[in-house]
């Protein structure tokens, strides 16, 4: 394990997918206002955060791999405030700006509750020059990194057109092609490597409600036919993970101790899994490492990255506690 995440630092990860800014108000409440049922927030603080393609980026970097992502951002405040974040955090990025706003969710947080959240947003297809250069990017940047990572927020960005052409040029030197689904966009991710959905997600893809083990097991194997991905990674909240390869199915049991906000915890699994997988980990030992990057980001507000520090400390709590995935052969 020591030789693993040493190996980290070596490892680059390509992120492709929708570019978020995240804005957090954070403040306190005392009072309800006399204008309408609602509360009144005294702010006390205001803090920015990479969100969407980015956060997956971030957890990477956090990590100690080096990671790039590439999106679209709008000639705006936010759009430069996008980039100034990515800097600080040792990402790097490849943006091409469009007439439409950059993606920004503003949430406001009162004593560790979010109270609402103002989402500014343009989700219609993107197109024109903006898109033509990302796909220029793309051709000869999937040759420098070591695995691909597509995080589809439904915003406009993923289509079944730049997964060809990620494909096109990962296939030919093998690369892994990691994707973070959306409801609706399925048909999209056909002869990915892996796909990492939660419940709602595989059960939605699949067609087969998921209430039980066997319902779960169906719709695994069912995404993995009909997508021909060579995996399904299906994150089950409480419960844990579920990874399905050609000839096993490996339960992973959740080591979340507390759980205070979901938010971006998806990014960190398939943040992980690349990483740990390009970095020389099976995809079951890669599996294992995300769902203890989860299990530390959702006991954290707001969108949070995992560190390698916290990493290890959650593994070795796991070998001090002789904690085992099962793993069972279809």
């Amino acid at each position: 394990m020591k030789a693993l995440f040493n190996n980290f630092r070596d490892a680059r990860i390509l992120v492709v997918g929708d570019i978020i800014l995240d804005q957090y108000i954070w403040g306190k409440v005392s009072r309800i206002s006399p204008e309408a049922p609602v509360p009144i927030v005294e702010v006390t603080d205001d803090t920015f955060r990479l969100g969407g393609a980015a956060n997956v980026a971030n957890n990477i970097a956090s990590m100690g791999g080096k990671a790039t992502v590439a999106g679209i951002v709008g000639r705006d405040r936010a759009g430069d405030i996008f980039r100034e974040l990515a800097e600080e955090r040792g990402v790097a990025s490849a943006l091409f700006e469009d007439s439409r706003p950059t993606i920004m969710k503003t949430r406001v947080i009162a004593h560790n509750q979010q109270v609402v959240r103002f989402d500014r947003e343009e989700k219609s297809r993107i197109s024109g020059k903006a898109r033509v250069d990302l796909l220029a990017f793309m051709r000869h940047a999937i040759h420098e990194h070591d695995a691909v990572i597509v995080s589809d927020y439904k915003k406009g960005l993923v289509s079944p057109e730049l997964i060809r052409e990620i494909l096109k040029h990962a296939r030919a030197r093998k690369k892994l092609v990691a994707v973070d689904p959306k409801v609706g966009h399925f048909p999209c991710y056909r002869g990915v490597s892996l796909i990492t959905p939660n419940l709602v997600e595989a059960s939605s893809g699949s067609g087969i409600e998921i209430k039980d083990e066997r319902s779960l097991i169906r719709a695994g194997k069912t995404l993995m036919k009909r997508l021909s991905c060579a995996s399904v990674l299906i994150t089950r909240g409480e419960e844990g993970m579920s990874l399905f390869e050609r000839e096993t199915v490996t339960h992973i049991p959740t080591v979340a101790r507390r759980v205070y906000d979901v938010t971006g915890a998806g990014d960190t699994v398939i943040a992980t899994v690349a990483l740990a997988f390009a970095s020389g980990a099976t995809l079951q030992e890669a599996a294992s490492i995300a769902n203890h990057a989860a299990g530390i980001v959702v006991g954290e507000v707001g969108t949070a990255v995992v560190t390698q520090e916290k990493l290890r400390k959650s593994l070795k709590s796991l070998m001090t506690n002789q904690g085992q995935a099962s793993v069972r052969t279809i």
